[in-house]
């Protein structure tokens, strides 16, 4: 397993915001590689889960973090912009790595932009949760054929973990031209006494489900925690989590509204969740 824990800082337009992140992937019990690619560097955060067999799979996902990382700036909260021209990127890289063959990559991604703002992308079955120190909130809905069939009633929740097509995801990137993500945009402040952002490649949420994930966070548990215990349930996948906890204190309240925050969206992608993080 690989794991680390950085305190890092970022300057936003209303004072210095202090972020302790932690980062664990592990390739699992089953798996000869580790297609899972995490980056964690603020201002953006990331899992990408690769597919395509273990020839391709790993690249397609270090393709994609790559790409966030060369597109996205090192110390500054990013433009909306640059998080588009990031996206595109990711999705062009990730089809240059199939060539000929199919290759993709889910991706779950948090970036801080301007003003004073938590962008969320999200395509695949890599999941954004929020914690606000007493309540787990999934802030993506899966890609992935399960989720279609519980959006329409027509399985369940435990059904779903069991079913034999759960690994099929519906959007990646990789496969076409255009990349069709979700996005939401957070206020900067997120609710609780102890907010975090979780995100986590599906070999975290095939062996843990959400109610296991709030108990070990309510606890204090960091990312490597969450992984160690995926891997002790089956590890049937690569897991990979990114926690993320800002500290405000000392932080000025921003001045964004909800107007500011539809517009912080503009049309070139798609917006299919709430905004507001409930």
């Amino acid at each position: 397993m690989s794991a680390r824990a950085t305190e890092q800082r970022l300057t936003v337009a209303d004072g210095e915001l202090v972020l302790r992140v932690s980062v664990a992937s592990d390739r699992g019990t089953v798996r000869a590689v580790n297609e899972d690619a995490v980056l964690a560097e603020a201002p953006v955060f990331a899992v990408a889960d690769g597919m395509g067999g273990h020839a391709l799979g790993d690249r397609a996902s270090a393709a994609a973090v790559a790409a966030l990382r060369a597109v996205l700036p090192a110390d500054r909260p990013a433009t909306t912009s640059e998080v588009r021209e990031a996206v595109r990127r990711a999705n062009a890289d990730v089809r240059r790595v199939g060539g000929q063959s199919m290759a993709g990559t889910t991706l779950a991604a948090v970036v801080l932009v301007d003003p004073a703002a938590w962008m969320v992308v999200h395509v695949g079955d890599s999941r954004v949760y929020g914690w606000d120190g007493r309540v787990l909130h999934r802030l993506t809905s899966d890609h992935s054929l399960v989720q279609e069939l519980q959006d329409a009633g027509i399985i369940d929740a435990e059904q779903a973990q069991r079913h034999p097509d759960r690994n099929v995801v519906t959007r990646a990137l990789g496969p076409h031209d255009t990349a069709l993500p979700d996005v939401r945009v957070l206020d900067l402040r997120l609710p609780g006494d102890e907010p975090a952002l979780l995100l986590c490649s599906d070999g975290l949420t095939r062996e843990l489900d959400d109610a296991a994930i709030a108990g070990m966070l309510a606890d204090g548990a960091d990312a490597h925690d969450l992984v160690e215990a995926a891997v002790r349930a089956g590890g049937h996948d690569n897991v990979s989590a990114v926690i993320v906890r800002p500290e405000f204190a000392g932080l000025a309240e921003p001045p964004v509204d909800e107007q500011t925050l539809d517009r912080m969206l503009g049309t070139e992608l798609e917006d299919t969740r709430p905004r507001r993080h409930s």
